[in-house]
């Protein structure tokens, strides 16, 4: 790995801090070249802290470490992405992230429509809502939705229409996540038993 410390004249390079997990952004710090290979050699991320000028091990008060797990170099060799495993908040402040947000795992357009999901199920008043229904007629209906798509799942799969495999398999999807939700869980719960199998 070629990093050129010597671009900038303090001998510093960026270094991003990524959730291996989550992927989200959690921190940026610097690092020098010493604090590259002590970083490596201990397998903690290790910054070079322009404000106390001087190796700064982040975690080494609070206990919030980030243990290293990954490190890539950008294409002009000046930039780090650094992967890591965060024990506990990662900023001073407190917070999971240095932008004051929650490092919770997301399925881009899946978590929203499990936020949309919850809203209707926390709102079931809401006459016009065809989820809010499924949850006022209760657990039973949602359970047999999700067995009357899986089976039209199935009979399409076997036939050779695509656009009505993958509308029924969005139909499939979309009521699992109900079902999900009726019973207390969100695919973050999945996830981790899926993880678990994989270990």
């Amino acid at each position: 790995m070629k990093i050129d410390f010597n671009k900038n004249k303090d001998g510093l390079v960026p270094a991003i801090i990524q959730d291996v997990n989550t992927k989200n952004v959690l921190m940026l710090g610097y690092m020098n070249e010493e604090a590259f290979l002590k970083t490596k050699d201990t397998r903690l991320v290790t910054f070079f802290s322009r404000t106390k000028n001087r190796l700064w091990t982040k975690g080494e008060e609070s206990g919030n470490v980030l243990n290293l797990i990954d490190i890539k170099l950008d294409c002009d060799n000046d930039t780090l992405l650094v992967k890591v495993n965060p024990q506990g908040p990662t900023c001073h402040t407190g917070t999971d992230t240095c932008w004051h947000e929650e490092n919770n795992q997301s399925f881009g357009f899946l978590s929203e429509l499990e936020q949309i999901i919850t809203d209707r199920k926390d709102n079931p008043e809401n006459e016009s809502s065809y989820v809010a229904s499924l949850f006022r007629k209760g657990i039973n209906k949602i359970a047999q939705k999700v067995g009357e798509e899986a089976v039209e799942t199935v009979i399409e799969a076997k036939d050779q229409n695509d656009d009505l495999f993958l509308n029924e398999s969005a139909d499939l999807l979309f009521h699992y996540l109900i079902l999900l939700q009726a019973k207390g869980y969100q695919l973050n719960d999945i996830i981790s038993v899926l993880k678990q199998r994989h270990n």
